[in-house]
Formats: C-alpha cells, sequence, structure tokens
C-alpha cells in the first residue's frame, strides 16, 4: 500500500479510526492494575509492553480490514509530573516515560505501515488534576507553563499531532466535542458536564 505518511485528517478526505478505552480496557477487559488509571505505568514490564502492542494491534487490525488510516494515540494520559509521582515515580522519570510511550507507537507504525494509507502518532498529555473532577483549574498561562515539558518531550520524539483531554464543568450537560487546533495540529477533545 502507498505510504503517506503526513496526512492530517484535517487536510485530507481519509477515515482516519483510533483506539477507544485504553484504561478502562486494560483494567475491566484484560484484569490489570493500573494505579491512578494510568496505562503508562504497564511499560515498566515486557509483560505490560505486550498487553500495550496487543491492545492497539487490535484496532489496527480493523483498520487493516476496512482499508482506513490510523491515529495512534500514546498512552501517557496522567504521565505528567504530579500524576507520575502519584504512582510511585520520581518527577524526573517523566521524559524516559513519554519517550518510551512514544518509542511504542513508532513499533506499531512500522509494523502496519505498509498495510494502511496513513499512520500518525499523537502524543496523549494531561490532566493536571483528576481529569473527570476538575479541582485546581489552570489558567492559560498556568497550563502552558505545567505542560510545556511533556508537550516539548513528545514534540522532540517526532509525534506527528497531540491529543490534550480537557475537561470542563457546565451546568448543562453535553456530549463530548471535538476541536481541531490546526496551527499545532493538537486535537482536543474535551468532555463538557
Amino acid at each position: 500500500m502507498k505510504k503517506n505518511t503526513k496526512n492530517f485528517p484535517s487536510e485530507s478526505d481519509e477515515l482516519f479510526l483510533t483506539d477507544g478505552g485504553l484504561e478502562t480496557t486494560l483494567i475491566f477487559l484484560e484484569g490489570f492494575d493500573l494505579p491512578c488509571f494510568a496505562a503508562f505505568d504497564l511499560m515498566k514490564t515486557e509483560k505490560g509492553c505486550d498487553a500495550l502492542r496487543n491492545y492497539y494491534r487490535k484496532y489496527l487490525e480493523i483498520a487493516k480490514k476496512h482499508h482506513t488510516s490510523f491515529i495512534l494515540e500514546t498512552p501517557t494520559w496522567r504521565a505528567n509530573p504530579d500524576w507520575v509521582e502519584k504512582t510511585g515515580y520520581p518527577r524526573s522519570s517523566t521524559s524516559a516515560i513519554n519517550k518510551k510511550a512514544v518509542a511504542l507507537m513508532k513499533e506499531l507504525k512500522t509494523e502496519f505501515e505498509n498495510d494502511l494509507p496513513t499512520i500518525l502518532i499523537s502524543g496523549c498529555f494531561g490532566p493536571r488534576g483528576d481529569g473527570y473532577f476538575p479541582e485546581n483549574t489552570m489558567n492559560r498561562e498556568e497550563a502552558q507553563q505545567y505542560h510545556s515539558h511533556q508537550i516539548e518531550v513528545l514534540k522532540h520524539s517526532s509525534v506527528d499531532l497531540g491529543l490534550r483531554h480537557l475537561h470542563c464543568r457546565t451546568q448543562k450537560k453535553q456530549s463530548a466535542l471535538l476541536v481541531w487546533q490546526i496551527t499545532l495540529h493538537f486535537l482536543l477533545l474535551f468532555r463538557l458536564r
């Protein structure tokens, strides 16, 4: 299959699939114990890395079967300084965790690159707080300062785009809203409650 390595969804008519429910699947269907609901913790063992590979392969096989493109999202939700410490790692391991996650996605991309039209790697970053119950909301400057290290690590690890899960509370319950921030090729996911 012809490779098209930088065809972003916002610039294409291609259909892109991605995974769905990484942590939920690993905990409730695969039986893994994820401290603080953080999938990156599995990368500390080869068994854990294999579980992540197998999780993503299931979705990549669906994309292959249906001849669609794919976005591989790094298992780095909560791989930031606050959550890294809460899961038992030193803050200084944040860079290594994020780099290892990107390397794992690159491995999968290589495995499937001849089978799919386009495979993009998305670097997931955030949230600082719980995510579902944002107790310490940051303003734009605070968020930029806090997330900048993780974003820089992902960027220098050559991800194609970034994914930021933002959870905002509102008076009305609304469904998830996807917003593309084209200038940085960052996909933002807002969960409005």
